[in-house]
Parts: C-alpha cells; sequence; structure tokens
C-alpha cells in the first residue's frame, strides 16, 4: 500500500531520540491505552456470552421448548390425540401434559403465592431437568389420589416446611354453595424438594400429581397444555411454525424465545451498551495517537520540508505519518488481542485463583444466582474488536498526517 521509502521513514519515527522523548512517552500511553481497551473489550464480552449461555440452560432447564395450548391460550380438551399428532412430526422428540394454575399455599400463619403445575412424573423427566434436579424426596411419590406435593428449596424455605410436613394450597376457582362462594382448599402433604440455583423458580413452583391438580382445579378433564422438547432448540420459530401448520389455526403454540423475549433482549441490550462503553477506552488512546503524531509533526518540520524539496509529494509525507500511526495501532491492538484471547480462555481458572489469593469472593453463592464466571468467547467478537481498533487507529491518523502534507518547505526551513 505504502513505498518503501514511506515505509521505513515511518518507522524510523517509531524509535525515539533523546531530544523527544515525551513524543515516545505518549506513544507508549497510546499503545497501552489500546491494549487495554481490547483486552477489557474481548474478556467482558465473553464473560457475558457466558452469563447468557449459563442462564439459557437455567432457563431450558424447566421451560419448554414449545408450548401447545387451546385456541386463545385455553385449555386442552383431547389433549391424548393432539399427542399423538404432535408425536408424528420430526422435530418433536418428547412432550408431556401440565395443568397450571396460580395459587396460594399455607403453612402454620406462613402463607405464599405459587405456580402449582400439575405434571405426569414420568414424562415430565423428559421434558424438564426439574425432577432431576431433587435434593430430598423422589418424584414418584406423586401419586393419584395421595395429594402429595414438591415444592422449590426457597419455597420451602419461605413456607418453613420440610419433608413429610403437611400445607393447604387455595385454589383460585371457588366453589358455589348453598353459603356461598367458597374457596377451594386441599391438604397435601411434601413429599420432596428441587433446586435449580434459580431463586425465581425454586421460589414460585410446586408440582402436584395431574390428576390431583385436575380435581382440585375442577378443569373437568382439561389441560393446560402439552410441553414438547424439540431436535434443535435454537431453530423453534421454524419449528413453531411447522407444527402451526400441522395442528391447524386450532390452537395456541409459543416457544421459550417469545417467552423470555424481555429478559433476553435485555441482555442483548446491555451487551450492546458494554460494547460502546468500553470502546471509548480504546477511542481515548485514538485520541492519544492524534496529539502524539500532532506534536511529531510539530517536531519534524524542517524534515517534512528537506524532504519535500528532494522531491518526496504531498502523498508521501501523509504515508510516512500514516504509517506511523498505524504501527501503533497495530501494537496496542495486537497486544490486547492476545491478552484478551487468553484471559477469555482461561478466565474460570483465573478469577477463583484471584478469588483466594485476595481472599475475597466477587460473587457469593448466598446472594446471587451465578456466583462464578462463566465465559465462552465467540470469534466473530474478536474479530469486530479488532477491526474497530485498527479502524479507530487509522481515522486517528488522518488529521496530523493531512497537516504534515500541507507543510510548506520555505516556511519550515526560514529560521533554520
Amino acid at each position: 500500500m505504502f513505498k518503501r521509502l514511506e515505509f521505513s521513514i515511518g518507522l524510523r519515527y517509531t524509535r525515539a531520540k533523546r531530544r523527544n522523548r515525551f513524543i515516545s512517552f505518549i506513544s507508549l500511553t497510546s499503545i497501552l491505552g489500546i491494549s487495554l481497551g481490547v483486552w477489557a473489550l474481548i474478556t467482558v464480552l465473553s464473560i457475558m456470552n457466558g452469563f447468557e449461555r449459563e442462564l439459557r440452560d437455567r432457563i431450558l432447564a424447566t421451560a419448554s421448548h414449545v408450548t401447545v395450548k387451546g385456541a386463545g391460550g385455553g385449555g386442552l380438551t383431547d389433549w391424548p390425540s393432539v399427542a399423538k399428532r404432535l408425536i408424528t412430526h420430526d422435530s418433536v422428540t418428547e412432550l408431556a401434559p401440565f395443568i397450571d394454575a396460580q395459587g396460594m399455599i399455607t403453612n402454620k400463619g406462613n402463607v405464599t403465592g405459587a405456580l402449582i403445575r400439575g405434571i405426569l412424573p414420568e414424562a415430565e423427566r423428559q421434558v424438564s431437568k426439574l425432577l432431576s434436579s431433587m435434593v430430598e424426596g423422589s418424584a414418584d411419590d406423586l401419586v393419584e389420589g395421595q395429594y402429595r406435593i414438591i415444592l422449590g428449596f426457597e419455597l420451602a424455605n419461605q413456607l418453613g416446611v420440610g419433608v413429610g410436613d403437611k400445607v393447604t394450597i387455595v385454589a383460585p376457582a371457588g366453589r358455589v354453595t348453598p353459603a356461598g362462594l367458597l374457596p377451594r382448599l386441599k391438604r397435601f402433604t411434601v413429599s420432596g424438594l428441587f433446586r435449580l440455583n434459580m431463586y425465581e423458580y425454586d421460589s414460585s413452583i410446586a408440582l402436584i400429581n395431574i390428576d390431583d391438580a385436575a380435581k382440585l382445579m375442577n378443569t373437568k378433564g382439561n389441560v393446560t397444555g402439552l410441553r414438547l422438547v424439540v431436535d434443535d432448540v435454537y431453530n423453534v420459530g421454524r419449528i413453531r411454525y411447522s407444527l402451526d401448520a400441522l395442528l391447524g389455526n386450532q390452537f395456541y403454540i409459543t416457544d421459550w424465545t417469545i417467552e423470555h423475549r424481555n429478559f433476553f433482549r435485555a441482555l442483548a441490550i446491555e451487551k450492546r451498551v458494554m460494547f460502546i462503553i468500553l470502546m471509548l477506552i480504546i477511542a481515548v488512546a485514538a485520541f492519544n495517537i492524534v496529539s502524539t503524531l500532532v506534536m511529531l509533526v510539530t517536531d519534524k518540520q524542517s524534515d517534512i520540508a528537506i524532504l519535500r524539496t528532494l522531491g518526496l509529494g504531498r502523498g508521501s509525507i501523509m504515508a510516512i505519518f500514516v504509517v506511523l500511526g498505524i504501527v501503533l495501532g497495530v501494537i496496542g491492538t495486537a497486544i490486547g488481542g492476545v491478552l484478551g484471547v487468553i484471559t477469555a480462555l482461561n478466565v474460570e481458572t483465573l478469577v477463583p485463583w484471584i478469588e483466594n489469593l485476595i481472599g475475597i469472593e466477587f460473587f457469593p453463592a448466598s446472594i446471587y444466582v451465578i456466583s462464578d464466571f462463566p465465559a465462552e468467547m465467540h470469534w466473530i467478537d474478536v474479530i469486530r474488536v479488532l477491526s474497530a481498533s485498527l479502524v479507530m487507529s487509522l481515522l486517528a491518523t488522518l488529521y496530523p498526517a493531512f497537516r504534515a502534507s500541507r507543510t510548506h518547505p520555505a516556511e519550515a526551513l526560514r529560521y533554520e
């Protein structure tokens, strides 16, 4: 891109003489600033990718990939026949019926709201990880007619109950009696506790047998819907459309990306904002390149004038200082890129080592949902960061290089 002479002179100016050590110091500051920005940006983006993956996996542990309900979101009246049609779809691997209802659970004066979910234990094991996250008891105890219940670990703590204790469920729909409308109440025995390590689920979900839920909620044989597991969880949009074509317009079909759309949109916005904020570090370092080159142009006025009198054109003078600025940007970007990739690939090891070294736990498990630092480096993010850094470094060279090219030899050499 540049001739050998311009390139050689540009590299020559990167080495300071004794009389312009300050310019060399500013150059070093520019390199360190770009390195720090690139390093931080790659590391932070990788950690945010890791957090997003971890939260997505934990959400998918309890949320169904695809949910099929009746028209308008109502219940399914003949769910076995609907299940037979769904299981013929190539992408559907497992399914399970469920009954969901909001209710209250009480125990000795402790009252809390909860999502009461009626399940078939054997089928539920195939569509979620709730029953594989049991810390006490067994899901096999959810036998029809015995009115047993499995609570989230935090929900049990709020109620002050353990395995073997009794709780009372207050159903949302009441009973009409001669004395008026009375709430539906039923005593259940706690047969187990599960723990997903996500407070939102551990504190709000209670599981009972689907037939007990039908009697308690008076669903008259209907279920809330069917929970489906598909073979490609990241392509549920296409699968949802094909299921809609299979079943017709008589059913309401949704998927996990729709149900948790706001949550993942917030994560995407946060990641974008963090990218912009950390890019400002690189921008500040790029401004240092501007100041470095401006001072260097002023310091090299006589050199520029001599080169011009020897026949070097304005484009060549401009190329000399563009080379200098690009060299600073490339060095800083390369150092930051290497450090960023190394840190991103080893952050899950480095953070515990730092915690042990200083004796401080950054994310205590008793407070935060995710107590470690998961990281997932995407090479596309690395390429974006490196490209943005190089572009900003290039742009920072244009004004000083243009100013150098406008130097008049006679004016520069007047007092020499």
